[in-house]
């Protein structure tokens, strides 16, 4: 996995600009803070996030995958301020459960999602070397 950072371009922080690796690629789909039974138990945004990033690492552990192996995470946010106001908890969270890995990401703030309780989506895809 080749990390890639532009001459000149300041380190991007919390992520990658892009990456590059090769080999058998694991796709998680949007996971959202609520629990192995579905059930929501904190409406807390960054323990949310903190549920959903357990539940990414658990399904990529069934795809052999591992959390260094993500490439690519998107971030659906149902309020932006809410999301900006957690930074310290969600990198906590991220770092205990991730670890200080930083793939490319992208955050987008929507309407609403699909499960009413959600604060925030998470979908990842991950690439596992050859």
């Amino acid at each position: 996995m080749d990390f890639l950072q532009p001459p000149g371009w300041l380190r991007a922080k919390g992520y990658s600009n892009g990456i590059s690796a090769r080999g058998r690629t694991v796709v998680v789909s949007g996971m959202v803070g609520w629990d192995a039974e579905c059930r929501f138990q904190t409406d807390d945004f960054a323990g949310q996030v903190r549920q959903a990033l357990q539940n990414i690492v658990a399904v990529l552990a069934q795809g052999d995958a591992k959390p260094e192996h993500i490439v690519r995470m998107t971030w659906y946010v149902v309020d932006k301020r809410e999301y900006v106001n957690a930074y310290k908890e969600i990198g906590d969270a991220y770092r205990d459960i991730i670890g200080r890995h930083y793939p490319t990401m992208t955050a987008v703030q929507v309407v609403a999602l699909i499960e009413d309780r959600a604060r925030v989506e998470i979908e990842v895809t991950a690439i596992v070397p050859d």
